[in-house]
């Protein structure tokens, strides 16, 4: 669970944060990506499709994008 982070990887998260939806399914499929090895390949074939499908939720209006200070709330809530 990412409750809290240190200073670098918060910095780096915000920027992130700040690019477009299709930015960011980008850099998160690299970051899937860079965290597999070879046995896991279906994986990240399976998170890159997962991802893609909540971009196009997200722009044909089916899901809402919600602010990394909500999101990071819920989760220290849990």
């Amino acid at each position: 669970m990412l409750l809290r982070m240190n200073a670098r990887v918060d910095q780096v998260l915000e920027d992130i944060l700040r690019l477009t939806a299709e930015e960011r399914t980008a850099v998160a499929a690299a970051l899937v990506d860079s965290l597999e090895t070879e046995e896991e390949g279906s994986v990240a074939q399976a998170w890159r499709a997962e991802l893609l499908r909540r971009r196009l939720e997200q722009r044909d209006g089916f899901a809402q994008p919600a602010a990394w200070s909500e999101v990071r709330a819920r989760m220290s809530a849990m």
